[in-house]
Formats: structure tokens, C-alpha cells, sequence
């Protein structure tokens, strides 16, 4: 799991890219302001795992890294090169994208449900009117 935190030019914005079982999903969470310490721990500890439940994509195919051991001053070259690229990698965009195109497809199914339910329950309603002018009542 990784985290990270940058400023995008008006909001500070941290990205959660999590690989499971060869599936990379990335999270987008708005800071706002500057966060202290103590904000992004009480994210870790207890918003995180609400903001991982809400996945309704598995996620995109990433290749594995073998885990073997770096030298010392190339993770330190490898940190501080990070530290300075700002911003998410384009795989994250791309899982992120896709957490948004799904739940906005989930959110367009339901809406149409609700319109065909409202809309079977005035044909009825027409229907039953119909009747009842129709019995002469």
C-alpha cells in the first residue's frame, strides 16, 4: 500500500494505490488545507478502510515486483526522486477512472429503475382512474 500526498495548485490531495493479487486500485481523498500528521494518521486509521470497502472495480492488471533488496543510496535516490515528481502515476488515473466510470454506471441503473417504477405507478394510477369514470362513479 502506498500514500501519497501532494499539492495539485488548490487543493492537497493524497493517493492510496493498493496491489492485491496482481490488481492495482487507487484511491483519490481530498485534504483540502494542509494536512498535519495527525490528520493523515486519523485517515489512515480510520478512513481508509471505509474508502477501500467503496471499490466496485477489482482493479487493472499490474505485473509484480520482485521484493529483493535495494542498496541503501539507491532507495534513497529512488525516495528523493519521488519526493519531487508531484502527482499520481498514470496507472492510479487509470484505476481511479475506472472506480468512477463503474460507480457512475451503478448510479445511472438505479436512477433508471426508480424512473420505470414511478412510471409503472402512474399507469396504474391512469388505468385505475379510467375504470372508475368508466362505472359512471
Amino acid at each position: 500500500m502506498k500514500l501519497t500526498i501532494y499539492y495539485d495548485g488548490q487543493f492537497w490531495v493524497g493517493i492510496v494505490e493498493i496491489v492485491q493479487e496482481g490488481k492495482l486500485k487507487a484511491f483519490r481523498h481530498l485534504f483540502g488545507k494542509e494536512p498535519k500528521d495527525s490528520e493523515v494518521l486519523h485517515f489512515v486509521y480510520h478512513q481508509l478502510t471505509g474508502l477501500i470497502s467503496q471499490a466496485e472495480k477489482e482493479g487493472l492488471s499490474v505485473k509484480a515486483e520482485a521484493n529483493k533488496r535495494i542498496n541503501p543510496k539507491r532507495l534513497q535516490r529512488l525516495v528523493s526522486k519521488e519526493m519531487k515528481t508531484a502527482g499520481m502515476s498514470t496507472k492510479a488515473q487509470q484505476a481511479i477512472k475506472q472506480e468512477l466510470d463503474a460507480k457512475k454506471a451503478m448510479k445511472k441503473r438505479l436512477n433508471k429503475q426508480q424512473r420505470d417504477i414511478e412510471k409503472e405507478q402512474k399507469y396504474l394510477l391512469r388505468k385505475q382512474k379510467a375504470k372508475e369514470k368508466h362505472r359512471g362513479k
